[in-house]
């Protein structure tokens, strides 16, 4: 297996995406979505995003904003990926796409394979993404989807290696395991996890 696609999201200091991007990650995120300790504004998120190398995708996260607002907002904040969260349809992913830019499909269903509504990765998250609450990716009822699709939800530097091997996933996507307290990220915690991570 190549290595392991590791996400940081929620991001919203410099310390905190320099050491992302120090410990091997392979996409930051920023929140857009309005109401979490994280959201960030679009003026900022470009100012962070500006420390990050090519080699490294910028996420603007987003969730039940209309598609107009989600346009401005990724350009205005120069991320190239977008993540979306929520009950969009395949129609947000075709008026979204533009050339260079990653689309990113984060749902709590159970989904067949990543690319069903036109996302280039998809994220299988936890049914209440952000709040640090793991689901049961354990069970025996879980079917790994087909692709590139990420692992979020409750995980945490102690946990995530155990998740990996359980469900195979391609790529693991952390906010709050990574964090001292609720909205604020911990660089020690950021390092471990990638370590953690990639076993």
């Amino acid at each position: 297996m190549s290595e392991l696609f590791v996400k940081i999201c929620g991001l919203k200091t410099g310390p905190d995406v320099d050491a992302a991007v120090a410990a091997g990650a392979e996409a930051v995120g920023f929140v857009f979505a309005p109401g979490s300790p994280r959201t960030i504004a679009a003026a900022a998120a470009r100012e962070l995003g500006a420390r990050v190398p090519d080699s490294v995708l910028t996420v603007g996260v987003f969730r039940g904003q209309p598609v107009d607002e989600v346009r401005r907002l990724a350009e205005e904040s120069g991320v190239r990926g977008v993540q979306l969260h929520g009950d969009e349809g395949p129609e947000f992913y075709e008026a979204l796409r533009a050339p260079g830019r990653t689309l990113l499909r984060a749902t709590a269903e159970h989904v067949e394979r990543c690319g069903e509504y036109g996302e280039d990765l998809l994220l299988l998250d936890a049914p209440d993404p952000g709040s640090g609450k793991p689901w049961n990716w354990g069970s025996a009822e879980f079917t790994a989807p087909e692709g590139r699709w990420l692992l979020a939800g409750g995980l945490t530097p102690g946990n995530v290696r155990e998740a990996v091997e359980t469900t195979g996933a391609w790529g693991v996507d952390v906010s709050s395991g990574v964090e001292r307290e609720r909205g604020v990220k911990d660089p020690a915690l950021i390092r471990a996890f990638i370590e953690a991570a990639r076993g």
